[in-house]
């Protein structure tokens, strides 16, 4: 299926690998269908491009790749809702705010990050309760 984005411009995407989010990112609750798209190779970066607008693609990435300590329990009722029954299933990625001009002073989301079941391919952006990480924690270290 080809993809008119305005990101990437127009781009080839497998059917087979639209994710379908059954609770919306926060903010876009009018939009569910998203993919991931590669930044370049072998870069710590994603875009998690929507499938429906096309001017909206977020940087993921994972916070292990960025030796940050990371993690969090997926509570039963949103497991059940994206039908994630193991870990071996789960996508786990965190969205990253990169300032123009600088990025060193790049940001992650560690208070709701996206979580994807790779088998059935549904996923949500999860609100974490009772946690004390933030939504804008450095991305690198100095």
């Amino acid at each position: 299926m080809k993809l008119n984005t305005t990101k990437f411009g127009e781009i080839q995407i497998d059917e087979n690998l639209i994710f379908d989010f059954v609770e919306p990112v926060i903010g876009y609750d009018h939009l569910s269908k998203y993919v991931l798209v590669e930044h370049s190779e072998n870069s710590a970066f994603k875009w998690l491009q929507s499938i429906e607008d096309p001017d909206l693609a977020f940087p993921v990435t994972s916070p292990a790749l960025f030796d940050i300590d990371y993690q969090f329990e997926i509570p039963t009722d949103k497991a059940e809702k994206i039908s994630l029954t193991s870990v071996e299933s789960l996508i786990s990625l965190n969205i990253v705010t990169i300032p123009a001009g600088n990025p060193r002073l790049a940001t992650i989301n560690l208070l709701a990050p996206i979580i994807i079941n790779a088998t059935n391919r549904e996923g949500m952006q999860l609100i974490l309760s009772n946690s004390n990480y933030p939504v804008k924690a450095p991305l690198i270290k100095d």
